[in-house]
């Protein structure tokens, strides 16, 4: 595994409603069940609780059980494992909070930026301020969550990244956009995407199709789940990217701009 190849595994699977156990438990046996090690494991949005309006009812701790959970997967597997999660602040706010666990033992965080006002989640979470870049084997990977993915102002690559993950309970009804706006933030910012969703049905009775996918600078499928549940798994080739960015430089006709702070 070199810093210019990144392997990366996309778990698509249903979710049990607000019992971060048995989420847990059933994640736990289709990591297991990958056939070869990956450098990274991407999980849904609320993989522990599926997409909720009641955090009180269920948010952890900024270091709870499932980011413990996930430290612990990392080590055994030898790869970062991702996904949002519910979490309570020390200060009694709620955030829809992506994390990656490394196996190394880092932990990085990013809470999600635009939260989706239909459904209920500008009333009950907090909207994270910054945008964030991780660093994780030599690549840079922007960290987004569901609702972000119609916002590309946000996501806009001043060159700082090499990998977009959107993490997400996207319902069926609109799966259209989803496909198509994985693949226009893939052209536009020519870069790597992985968008990872959950299937099955919740408590609100909302039903997902999955349809998680891996798309390349170019915008084309380097993998795609369909609507069952199981595993993808794709290999990222950064110095092609590179290659291609410096064939087509595109980015450097972008518009200059500055994110404000959201509070």
């Amino acid at each position: 595994m070199t810093a210019d190849k990144l392997t990366v595994v996309s778990i698509q699977t249903s979710l049990v409603w607000h019992d971060a156990a048995a989420n847990r438990h059933q994640l736990g046996s289709q990591l297991d069940a990958v056939d070869s090690q990956a450098d990274l494991y991407v999980l849904p949005e609320m993989f522990n609780t599926g997409f909720t309006q009641y955090p009180d009812q269920v948010a952890e701790p900024e270091n709870g059980e499932t980011v413990q959970w996930m430290a612990a997967t990392a080590r055994r597997l030898g790869g970062a494992v991702c996904g949002s999660i519910p979490v309570r602040t020390s200060d009694n706010r709620f955030f829809n909070r992506f994390v990656l666990a490394a196996p190394d033992g880092d932990v990085l965080w990013y809470d999600k930026r635009h939260r989706f006002g239909l459904g209920g989640e500008t009333r009950q979470y907090s909207a994270g301020p910054v945008r964030k870049v991780f660093q994780y084997r030599g690549w840079r990977i922007l960290p987004q969550v569901c609702y972000d993915l119609r916002f590309p102002v946000f996501s806009r690559n001043t060159d700082d990244y090499d990998l977009a993950i959107y993490v997400a309970n996207w319902p069926a009804p609109r799966r259209n956009a989803w496909s198509q706006l994985l693949i226009a933030r893939a052209i536009e910012n020519q870069c790597y995407v992985v968008g990872v969703n959950r299937i099955g049905s919740d408590a609100n009775d909302i039903e997902y199709r999955g349809d998680s996918v891996v798309v390349d600078y170019q915008g084309h499928y380097v993998c795609a789940s369909g609507q069952s549940q199981g595993y993808t798994r794709a290999e990222l080739n950064r110095g092609a990217m590179l290659e291609f960015r410096e064939k087509f430089p595109f980015l450097l006709d972008r518009d200059s701009f500055t994110l404000a702070d959201s509070e």
